[in-house]
């Protein structure tokens, strides 16, 4: 497993800027098409949509049966969400607000 230390470097930083200059959904599709493999993608949202059922309160079973996804996954979502820095709650806040304005 990468060190958390290894992963706030110049290239990684370098990754975060790319994305931070998308501008539209399109370009972030195109970006992400290049850079992922579709099963990456895949996973990815998985993992997102894990987490905001989480936040919602579901339970893992719940989570296995609408997102098939293992439970061993779902466990590290938790332990982010439990312990990490607060990023799925940030983006996942940040999207239920957005969803409210355009509601």
């Amino acid at each position: 497993m990468v060190e958390k230390a290894r992963l706030k470097n110049q290239t990684t930083k370098a990754l975060f800027e790319a994305i931070l200059s998308l501008e539209n959904m399109e370009e972030c599709d195109t970006f992400f098409e290049d850079l992922c493999t579709m099963k990456e993608l895949a996973d990815m949202a998985q993992r997102l949509e894990a987490a905001k059922m989480l936040l919602d309160g579901k339970t893992y079973e719940q989570i296995v049966r609408e997102v098939e996804i293992s439970t061993a996954t779902i466990s590290r979502i938790n332990r982010c969400i439990q312990y990490g820095n607060g990023g799925y709650a940030l983006i996942i806040n940040r999207l239920k607000e957005k969803e409210k304005e355009q509601a």
